[in-house]
């Protein structure tokens, strides 16, 4: 009875932070859900306790109407299920009952219920399911069964964040993977399996002590067993909890059979550590280099080449360099030359079987002979070529016999996304246009030959990290040193998801000071378990995204021999004046500026945004020091894409007293926008609040929301059988049009 009071004096103070209550001591913001956890970790025969408190908290939020408690009950709940040792199927049962109520409740509480209850539904079945697929994935243990793999990508950016934090979280990462051998992680999933079916029944101590003993091929062959066996119950439509009980039993006996099984007295529940999934930190100091990590992800070099092709400069690394590096890896090709003239009656009348009928097969080859024009290979026609020369799950055999002229191909083996790539971004809204740049090229490129996108299944994730160091980088006559000014996204998702507010805006300022704490043996206690526990906690249960806009913009210079720029942003984009260089350019402003104010004079086109979504198209001109798009909403409810545009305009005032000038803030909401310099006055633009992003002696800005490369792809291809056709035909009309960037979070958009 204590503990459980305990327990639930901790869930209640856990809710009341996300009413705004936060706790008296602000070092424990954040804290709250890692510390229950840790309580649980350190006692797992609680877990039952917690998850039973779990349920009652969530039936009583959902009688009582507190819809922003469930989506954070439920993934505390789910998290210490997949941790606990053992789980009665009674406990069980009543959590996927209320993940069934969910499905009525609109996005996104349907959605997370709905798998939330596909996963329960397989873990009643087969206990232990859920933390087995979490290890293998994530530690890519080699496994038929389940051929998946995952992985984290940490990008920081050196010109944002400080060395220290930099060090510190490279520490952090590789001390995380120190003791996680595979050997261990098969342990840890045979263990866990066997005492989540077997519950008290199982020995664990005995267990360990068998699995020390062995020999790493014998590990190997158990946990290959345990894990069939728990696929195949769990994959099976009318399987029984009982017989996946019975079946673990008899590989339970099989592997302790050297100690006697049975003999040994039980030791009670026993928690199996749950390992930090894999980890590796960037520094992103180029612009392709996210890319190349990717495709590195998917076809480790060292795996599949031979060494002389380690040595491959990756900063040339394209397509066709890892066709032509396959092609080393395969059996050796020979060229032969046609004398087929692609002409029927050219062929001869029975070269390969003279002496046979005509067989219904040679027939059929002579009905299906085309006249001669050869057809261009698909880009997914190229990838089964990509796939010949790679090894691992899902690659297609490296040969097969040549086919006879005339019969057409086998179809290629649809192609599977059995690598999950986690991008975690550490900074604030500099690092995400950074991203946004990446994102949109990378989309680009698999437009031109698709590699990564049938393979890889991309999820972006944001922890926002502010310094508190001077912003070298910012604008000069603008500084966007505050909080609220770099972390607009991370404000949006805050207000979106308090979740993501409690556990992930909370770590702004706190990666920076553990970073810098001095070193003692309680400062690596807690950022070797906290910040990495907060990661991986939000990489495996954030699943539900919010896509962000991203938008593109034309850049036009003063210099007509200059070509003009393109570019995208996501968060902001600011224009100012430009300072005159010459004398000439500077006396002539004074002038102006005595006649008319400060500023320039600009022409503004757009499209208003209207309730009923109707094009109107709306001009203007004025006078402006600059203004200032906006691409993030202050409010959750408002548009996510829609620029809120603030144009600091001058206004001239003539009065008794002479002549005098004001600012005035004019606000106008759009899509699409054109900004032109009459006087043809040069102004700087800069783009995502970053100065490396920054455009000199720019005369015009178009601003559109970005296209899908692979939509304007189709599209082009549409309008030339078409050309008369404006609005979307054929395959176009079901394409998504425009680019967005999706960031996880654990509820998406609470409405």
């Amino acid at each position: 009875a204590e503990v459980e009071s305990d327990i639930l004096r901790r869930v209640r103070t856990l809710l009341r932070e996300l009413d705004g209550h936060h706790p008296a001591c602000q070092c424990d913001r954040g804290m709250l859900r890692w510390t229950l956890h840790k309580k649980i970790d350190q006692n797992p025969s609680n877990s039952s306790i917690l998850v039973r408190i779990l349920v009652k908290e969530l039936e009583r939020a959902e009688r009582g109407d507190f819809r922003h408690y469930i989506i954070p009950l439920l993934h505390t709940l789910m998290y210490t299920l997949i941790k606990a040792p053992c789980i009665s199927d009674e406990l069980c049962s009543r959590v996927y009952d209320f993940c069934k109520k969910l499905l009525t409740l609109p996005k996104p509480f349907c959605t997370i219920g709905l798998d939330y209850a596909v996963r329960l539904k397989m873990e009643r079945t087969a206990p232990g399911m859920l933390y087995q697929r979490m290890v293998i994935s994530e530690q890519s243990l080699k496994s038929d069964p389940y051929p998946y793999q995952e992985k984290i990508f940490i990008f920081a950016d050196p010109e944002l964040l400080s060395k220290a934090i930099c060090n510190a979280l490279v520490t952090d990462t590789e001390a995380a993977q120190v003791s996680q051998s595979p050997r261990a992680c098969m342990c840890y999933v045979i263990i866990h399996a066997m005492q989540a079916a077997l519950g008290e029944g199982c020995d664990v101590s005995g267990l360990k002590r068998s699995l020390q003993d062995m020999p790493m091929s014998d590990v190997e062959h158990w946990f290959r067993q345990v894990v069939a066996a728990v696929e195949c119950a769990g994959n099976e439509a009318s399987a029984d909890r009982g017989q996946h009980a019975a079946r673990l039993e008899k590989i339970y006996c099989a592997v302790l059979s050297s100690l006697q099984a049975g003999d040994a007295p039980l030791g009670g529940m026993q928690g199996t550590p749950l390992p930090n999934p894999s980890i590796s930190f960037h520094l992103w100091t180029e612009d392709d280099q996210l890319w190349k990590e990717l495709v590195l992800f998917i076809r480790p070099l060292s795996q599949s080449c031979e060494p002389d092709c380690l040595s491959q400069d990756l900063d040339n690394f394209e397509i066709q360099d890892i066709i032509s590096d396959c092609e080393c890896c395969e059996q050796t090709r020979f060229s032969v030359l046609s004398t087929d003239s692609g002409i029927e009656r050219d062929l001869p009348a029975a070269a390969e079987e003279p002496f046979a009928p005509c067989s219904t097969e040679t027939e059929q080859s002579r009905l299906q002979r085309k006249g001669g024009i050869k057809k261009k290979p698909s880009p997914l026609e190229s990838m089964a070529f990509l796939q010949a020369g790679c090894n691992g799950p899902g690659a297609k055999p490296p040969a097969k016999p040549q086919r006879r002229p005339g019969i057409p191909p086998e179809p290629a083996a649809p192609l599977q996304r059995l690598h999950t790539a986690r991008i975690v971004l550490l900074g604030d809204d500099r690092i995400l246009g950074r991203l946004a740049q990446a994102y949109h090229s990378l989309r680009k490129r698999e437009t031109r030959r698709v590699f990564l996108t049938p393979r890889l299944n991309l999820q972006f994730y944001y922890i926002p990290v502010m310094t508190g160091q001077p912003n070298t980088l910012a604008v000069a006559d603008h500084a966007a040193t505050s909080h609220e000014e770099l972390c607009e996204v991370a404000g949006y998702l805050g207000r979106a998801d308090p979740w993501y507010e409690s556990n992930i805006n909370t770590l702004c300022h706190m990666i920076p000071k553990l970073a810098t704490m001095p070193s003692s043996p309680s400062k690596h206690l807690v950022t070797d378990l906290f910040i990495t526990d907060v990661i991986a906690y939000y990489v495996r249960m954030g699943i539900q995204p919010v896509c962000f806009q991203v938008y593109a913009v034309k850049i036009f210079f003063n210099d007509p021999a200059q070509e003009p720029a393109e570019d995208v942003f996501l968060t902001e984009l600011r224009t100012q004046v430009q300072e005159s260089i010459s004398h000439r350019e500077l006396s002539m402003t004074k002038k102006k500026m005595t006649l008319d104010g400060p500023g320039i004079d600009l022409t503004v086109t757009y499209r208003k945004v209207v309730m009923s979504d109707r094009v109107k198209e709306l001009a203007m001109s004025l006078r402006s020091t600059g203004l200032v798009m906006k691409a993030i909403p202050a409010d959750e409810a408002e548009d996510l894409v829609c620029l809120n545009v603030n144009i600091t305009e001058i206004v001239r005032i003539n009065n008794l007293s002479g002549r005098s000038f004001s600012a005035v803030a004019n606000r106008l909401k759009t899509r699409n926008i054109k900004i032109r310099s009459t006087e043809q006055r040069p102004f700087t633009v800069c783009l995502d609040k970053d100065s490396r992003r920054a455009y000199r002696n720019v005369i015009s800005v178009e601003v559109s929301p970005c296209l899908e490369p692979s939509y304007c792809l189709q599209k082009t291809r549409t309008m030339k059988f078409s050309l008369h056709e404006t609005e979307d035909v054929g395959l176009v009309k079901y394409m998504p049009k425009s680019l967005l960037l999706p960031i996880n979070t654990f509820a998406g958009i609470i409405q």
